[in-house]
């Protein structure tokens, strides 16, 4: 007899819905096993633990009896978390968005016994409302057409299969005159009043914003860079931004960055912290600093694991409610506050009727400016709300640790701390990688996800890559373990094309030995997070940058010939894809030589302060341990002074010695 089979899951998400009616089942083979003996459509819903419309369809379909008695009769139903399982989740939002509708979770797909689709949705109401019908007729009428119109489904299934498994079509080879036509493209999409994309809702679009800067860089245009310094500003004065707290929210459902979306995702904060940290070094604004500060300080109280790691994510919900946990009466602030709330509410946006459902969002998007002895002020009061909000009942963590979210994390963490000179923040980074090094791998490679010391695994070429980067980030902070970093680079590249590469170029999503699939995903493009192949190109490049092994700069090329067709179709989505490009054919190494004893951090300063995102930088005390055939084998210093060299491409430039000199090398001034 079937039964909710969600008990012994680990997954925050799954277990979640273990209590339900519905007789859920895992992904697995016993899932379609059971769909083929019964011969029963399968309804696969897919969501994530901070997803409040998941919650939401949750509370009113999974949660009750009657509607869970005709999934149960009509259909063998499986859940799945998305971060757990990217690759079912990215197969199965594919063929949504080939049927004509917009993604988004929860996903709720029909399949054949076989894991087929044939039809799908997102969110469906209990009660037919807002144009759509409900659940339940929407459950009957799958499961007739099953039952007596087999064609028609077949139709669906076979078109849809099409699709899935179409690849890229060889085009000409991407050239550098993309870069500009790209940025200026996505230039026009932006917002020039609030920032960002135009309309609602509005979304962080990380890799958006990283090719506009980088389009910004190389065509020296003004316009970029305000874009995405005034995009940054928004963020971190918005609602979506946690002001007492730091950290940003998935999205805002708004065009000015005011009511988030209020789950707290350690993917957008990676990205976050590393476009804080371009935006510091290119303006030196207080705002962006202390943004850092905040959203690294919430990282490592909030969201760091007691094993090293870093969890998933913060839900949007607590007691039942959206942001319960963020929001503010104009009472409550005056009864924390005191004599101070009517100052703090001027600059908070603090009144009475509240800006948002009758009670207000903390921001300061009304531009009020405030003396460095107000902002003093203002920072203790805010400490006075932090200690108060400490008392609600908090959102639910989901402490899963994701290799590719932590790797994303770990790069940003090591950058920051090297920027900043916080040696704790480059230890927490360690602390992290070490744990997934050690902890989630197997026979060399990395697994995906764990919780409570169980282990998904294979993992996924995301993870391979991500990780990939975090090491190559920490041996740019960690000079003096660079090679130990670099050769474990170099491991999970290796595991990366032994097992995840595809013909012609690029990477599957999922390993050679993943079996329980329809089909081995193989994508460019993005999602909230860039594309696997994206990351693993930029990477290659700088590992071809950094040991001058000519392979990994084939593969990271083979990567840009596999989906090169797909950029001119969709900027917009290939906008990872075009920043990996741009470190294959801008990116550069600077070297600087600092004999033991030496002082190089005017140089190594310099390099910093160009916010270029395609230059990797060496520190080393000699360039003799490099492959004879590095461009920058055997160059020296300079009468025992540190001493710069900028490489590309098999040439290195002559000594620089001086921060000038470095300056005028890379191109810039300050």
């Amino acid at each position: 007899m079937s039964a909710n089979r969600l008990a012994d899951a680990t997954s925050p998400y799954l277990l979640q819905h273990k209590d339900n009616p519905v007789h859920w089942h895992p992904w697995g083979e016993k899932a379609l096993a059971e769909a083929r003996s019964l011969d029963k459509p399968i309804l696969l819903s897919v969501g994530y633990a901070a997803c409040h419309w998941c919650h939401v369809m949750a509370h009113e379909s999974f949660e009750d009896p009657a509607t869970a008695e005709v999934m149960n009769r009509l259909f063998v139903n499986i859940k799945v978390d998305r971060e757990e399982r990217p690759d079912i989740d990215q197969i199965y939002m594919n063929a949504l968005h080939a049927l004509g509708e917009q993604g988004g979770w929860p996903l709720t797909m029909f399949l054949t016994p076989d894991g087929e689709p044939f039809w799908g949705g997102t969110y469906f109401p209990k009660e037919a409302r807002w144009g759509r019908p409900a659940f339940v007729d929407i459950l009957e009428a799958v499961a007739a057409t099953y039952r007596s119109e087999r064609s028609r489904i077949d139709r669906n299934r076979t078109g849809l299969m099409q699709v899935l498994k179409q690849r890229a079509q060889p085009a000409a080879p991407l050239d550098s005159a993309i870069l500009v036509l790209a940025g200026d493209r996505l230039l026009s999409l932006f917002d020039p009043e609030h920032g960002g994309i135009r309309g609602a809702p509005k979304f962080p679009q990380a890799s958006i914003l990283d090719l506009v800067w980088r389009a910004g860089l190389r065509t020296g245009n003004p316009a970029a860079r305000e874009t995405f310094l005034h995009t940054l500003r928004q963020i971190s004065n918005g609602g979506i931004y946690d002001h007492l707290k730091g950290g940003i929210a998935r999205y805002s459902v708004d065009e000015r960055w005011l009511v988030p979306h209020f789950e707290k995702m350690l993917y957008d904060n990676a990205q976050y912290l590393q476009h804080l940290l371009t935006a510091w070094l290119a303006t030196g604004e207080d705002l962006f600093r202390c943004r850092i500060d905040e959203t690294v300080g919430w990282l490592l109280d909030e969201m760091r694991l007691p094993e090293g790691g870093f969890a998933s994510s913060l839900d949007a919900d607590s007691e039942g409610e959206e942001g319960r946990f963020y929001v503010w009466t104009a009472a409550e602030v005056a009864e924390v506050l005191g004599a101070d709330a009517a100052f703090f509410a001027r600059f908070y946006d603090i009144s009475a009727a509240g800006n948002w459902e009758g009670v207000t969002i903390l921001n300061r998007l009304t531009g009020t400016a405030a003396s460095p002895e107000e902002e003093n002020r203002l920072a203790a009061l805010r400490a006075k709300l932090l200690s108060r909000r400490a008392s609600r009942v908090r959102p639910a963590l989901d402490d899963k640790v994701l290799a590719d979210w932590n790797g994303l994390l770990i790069a940003a963490l090591a950058r920051a701390g090297r920027i900043v000179s916080r040696e704790s923040w480059i230890a927490a980074a360690e602390q992290a990688f070490r744990f997934i090094a050690e902890s989630m791998t197997g026979g060399g490679r990395l697994g995906h996800a764990w919780r409570a010391g169980r282990l998904v695994f294979p993992g996924f070429a995301s993870d391979h890559a991500a990780m990939m980067q975090a090491a190559i980030a920490l041996a740019e902070a960690r000079p003096w373990d660079a090679q130990h970093y670099l050769r474990i680079a170099e491991g999970f590249a290796d595991a990366l094309v032994r097992h995840y590469a595809a013909p012609g170029g690029g990477f599957y999503m999922t390993a050679d030995d993943a079996t329980d699939l329809i089909l081995r995903p193989l994508s460019s493009a993005d999602e909230a997070v860039p594309n696997a192949n994206s990351v693993a190109a930029d990477a290659f490049a700088r590992l071809y940058l950094l040991t001058g092994d000519r392979r990994h700069r084939d593969v990271a090329d083979a990567v840009f010939h596999a989906f090169a067709g797909d950029v001119p179709k969709n900027l917009f989505a290939t906008a990872s894809l075009l920043c990996a490009f741009d470190t294959r054919i801008n990116g550069r190494l600077a070297v600087v030589v600092a004999p033991n004893g030496s002082d190089p951090s005017n140089l190594v300063d310099s390099l910093d302060r160009a916010v270029d995102p395609a230059l990797t930088r060496l520190v080393t005390e000699s360039t003799d341990g490099l492959p004879k055939d590095h461009p920058a084998h055997g160059k020296p210093a300079l009468d025992g002074r540190p001493a710069a060299y900028v490489c590309r491409e098999g040439a290195c430039s002559l000594p620089a010695a001086t921060t000038t000199e470095l300056q005028r090398t890379l191109g810039f001034a300050v």
